[in-house]
């Protein structure tokens, strides 16, 4: 699952692998198991996670080839955010082809540069519950209490519209060239991200049944 940020490809792939009943996967989880269960691969994944430095390629797609080689991975799972780079797709590939699978299903969701920044700039995260609101909510707005908890709802530093479109600038960067690869092999799906929740779950379903 494709998407820019504030495109909801985490909320859409996890209903996805619940619609399925598939594995949800993402990076940051599998990177966290393998360190929570002490494998090898898992302790060089640690080294580098402690020294505040990215995990080199080899090593997470070392992590995600063991987590697909998983039982209840045989009927399908949901890959969340990754692959990000070409050079990371080109390597899940050969791995999926080690393991005799199938090539992968890719579905981008588009979202349009105003709409995202709306979607970010108006969101809200909560100290207490760590809960996700929208100032479009009802009874969510810029100084109010978190509607779940009361607790103190606060605006990510990322979030703020600068930062947004800088963030959305580093995508457009580092993504592009991976949507070209998945169309290039007939294997890219595009989705409108936009409209109601439902309407969009409908859509990514229909992709990725069809």
């Amino acid at each position: 699952m494709l998407g820019p940020p504030g495109a909801g490809k985490g909320t859409q792939a996890v209903r996805l692998s619940e619609q399925l009943g598939v594995p949800h996967i993402s990076t940051g989880d599998i990177l966290r198991e393998a360190v929570a269960q002490d494998t090898e691969l898992g302790r060089q994944a640690k080294g580098y996670m402690d020294a505040g430095e990215l995990v080199p390629d080899e090593l997470v797609i070392a992590i995600a080839r063991e987590r697909l080689d998983r039982e209840d991975c045989a009927a399908g799972f949901v890959l969340d955010g990754f692959p990000r780079t070409v050079p990371q797709a080109e390597a899940l590939d050969e791995a999926m082809r080690a393991l005799g699978r199938e090539p992968l299903r890719v579905l981008n969701l588009e979202v349009g540069e105003q709409e995202m920044l709306r979607r970010l700039s108006g969101r809200r995260m909560c100290r207490g519950c760590d809960g996700i609101f929208h100032v479009d909510q009802e009874g969510v707005e810029a100084d109010s209490p978190c509607p779940e908890c009361g607790g103190q709802l606060y605006q990510r530093t990322d979030d703020q519209p600068e930062a947004v479109r800088e963030r959305l600038a580093v995508y457009q960067r580092q993504t592009e060239p991976l949507i070209q690869y998945y169309s290039d092999r007939g294997l890219l799906t595009n989705i409108s991200g936009e409209g109601a929740l439902g309407e969009i779950q409908e859509r990514v379903r229909s992709a990725a049944q069809n």
